[in-house]
């Protein structure tokens, strides 16, 4: 049997063949009943749950010789027209494929002209969130005052892309997925009905892998069958839909909570071996950790919701895993399955995240928590202590040079200054609360601003942007945020709007990989510095107004030619903070 047509034998055709949408299905035939039918309606819901079934459903009810009735004859011959496809006046219509202004205007031309052969003139439009803009404008009018002998059906499963104008002209039903018990039950059915032989595990599995979709299930139905001749069992079930036993999801978690990492490379190869997807294993293996986690939380629920099928052996491996140790587990396999979908040898990063959860045992990465060190976070615990303590005694003092004015320098020859921003602060009482300057010089880069190399670094930036994205997408997230605005002495200045977006792209192994694709792109090695936008527009501006000033400049000079005399206090400032104008700004 080919792969649908046990569907397509199987497809509802009358209401009450509709798995799990029990509360659309009595709105509707009561809406027949009382006369009381909408000229559209808006069917919107995960794929396979019967949208589209329904409709055809309604379409027949509505025209249906013996009605209009709550439920189709399917014996009449406008029923079996319209099942078959061939009643003019039923029209279904892909949105996906016929998605433009052209496609609508037409049948906004057609729906003033009377049926032919039947009751109602039924439009259905599925995938309707694919059309057009301008096809959306074109529908609208059509929509909102249809003849009396039109009715509209919209099917989609993503509603939130439809215009609100839209939706509010339509009756909005939600179709939900289907339950497990629900489908299991009907697979049985149908398997009965089909003369398979099927065991309740393998059934149960299909139900789960189907995510509550009918349709899905009905299909994996159909597919195992036909792998195994109809007789369909939990193992040909798994095999054939390319899943993981579940004697090797055992060996995997036993491999991880002993942070043995040849078992686990030893199963990643038997996995390979048999044609496994990698990234598949690793969506199985997650759902795995997550029903386990489901296990110790809610024991009740994990049995029917989760993908395992031995919850026994499940509950033991769940008591050797602590709670926290489980959502950590679960986090990193979802991040490298998100790299994945961008890595050139998938197989590797699945090795990778594996490799990663068995180094983890018994401790905190720095992968979990954002922002330390990884060597910080294995140091002992007595030395980080140390170190804070340290760190504390040098702000204090720095706190109590500033407030003395003695600057930067006091607190040790050789350091870098932190900018004018910090001689300001220090005469303020909330110093903590102003933002810290830039360490980057910014008078070459506002110097070289429109220089031809920085106009190239500008107009090659999209190519950098998209490097670093096939480099590592996560890092590509920071820097778009970014503008380049400067290139001078080899290193491209790079604008922010953000401090933490600024603070990440910082980070060594960010900037590193960085530094290496804007040199790929200059051809010419290349380091990068950042800086904060308003910082840098500030600097940008006080640049120019020194150039500008630069020519203007007045000075008093006596009758003899000599230097004017300067003020003692103008005389200590120029020997403590030099001769260098500094423009100061507040903020």
């Amino acid at each position: 049997m080919a792969h649908l047509a046990l569907y397509r034998a199987w497809r509802p055709q009358t209401f009450q063949d509709m798995v799990g949408q029990q509360h659309i299905v009595q709105t509707l035939q009561n809406a027949i009943r009382e006369n009381r039918l909408s000229h559209a309606y808006l069917f919107n819901g995960p794929r396979g749950t019967g949208k589209t079934s329904a409709a055809k459903i309604l379409a027949k009810a509505v025209n249906c010789e013996h009605g209009p009735a709550p439920e189709p004859c399917n014996e009449c011959e406008t029923c079996k027209r319209i099942t078959e496809g061939s009643v003019m006046d039923v029209v279904e219509i892909d949105a996906a494929s016929n998605r433009g202004v052209e496609e609508i205007r037409d049948i906004r031309d057609k729906v003033k002209y009377a049926p032919t052969e039947v009751r109602r003139k039924v439009y259905i439009i599925d995938e309707v969130h694919m059309l057009t803009t301008e096809a959306f404008n074109a529908l609208l009018k059509t929509l909102e005052e249809p003849p009396a002998h039109v009715m509209f059906i919209l099917a989609t499963t993503e509603p939130h892309r439809l215009p609100p104008t839209i939706i509010s002209r339509c009756q909005r039903f939600d179709f939900r997925r289907v339950s497990l018990p629900e489908q299991t039950a009907r697979l049985r059915e149908i398997a009965e009905q089909e003369g398979m032989s099927a065991e309740e595990e393998a059934l149960t599995y299909i139900a789960r892998l189907s995510d509550g979709g009918m349709r899905d299930a009905v299909s994996l139905l159909d597919q195992i069958a036909s792998f195994t001749g109809g007789n369909v069992t939990l193992e040909q079930a798994v095999d054939a839909t390319g899943g993981l036993p579940s004697e090797q999801f055992a060996r995997l978690a036993a491999a991880i909570r002993d942070g043995d990492v040849s078992a686990v490379l030893h199963e990643i190869d038997e996995m390979m071996k048999a044609g496994k997807s990698a990234d598949k294993c690793l969506e199985q293996l997650m759902h795995y950790f997550r029903d386990m986690l489901l296990t110790q939380l809610a024991p009740e629920t994990a049995g029917t919701s989760g993908r395992v099928s031995d919850p026994s052996e499940l509950r033991r491996f769940a008591a050797d895993f602590p709670r926290e140790r489980l959502f950590s587990i679960i986090d990193l396999l979802n991040r490298y399955q998100t790299e994945m979908k961008y890595a050139a040898h998938p197989q590797t990063m699945f090795e990778i995240a594996l490799i990663k959860l068995c180094t983890a045992v018994g401790q905190t990465t720095s992968a979990e928590q954002p922002g330390v060190p990884a060597s910080a976070s294995s140091a002992p615990a007595g030395d980080v202590a140390k170190l804070q303590q340290k760190l504390a005694e040098l702000e204090r003092k720095l706190d109590a040079a500033l407030q003395k004015g003695t600057g930067l320098s006091a607190a040790g020859k050789g350091q870098p200054s932190v900018g004018s921003g910090r001689g300001s602060s220090a005469r303020d009482s909330s110093s903590a609360a102003k933002p810290v300057r830039s360490r980057v010089k910014l008078e070459p880069f506002a110097a070289a601003a429109q220089s031809p190399a920085s106009k190239e670094l500008l107009a090659k930036w999209p190519q950098v942007l998209q490097r670093v994205k096939e480099e590592r997408v996560t890092v590509h997230a920071w820097l778009i945020d970014g503008e380049p605005v400067a290139w001078a002495d080899g290193t491209a200045l790079v604008a922010f709007k953000n401090t933490m977006h600024r603070e990440t792209t910082d980070k060594p192994a960010n900037k590193s990989m960085i530094e290496g694709v804007i040199g790929s792109i200059l051809g010419e090695p290349a380091s990068l510095a950042t800086v904060m936008l308003k910082e840098w527009q500030d600097a940008a501006s006080g640049t120019a107004m020194a150039e500008q000033a630069a020519g203007e400049e007045l000075r008093l000079v006596p009758e003899d030619g000599s230097e004017p005399a300067r003020e003692p206090l103008v005389e200590e400032a120029l020997r403590l903070f030099g001769e260098d104008l500094v423009v100061i700004k507040d903020e």
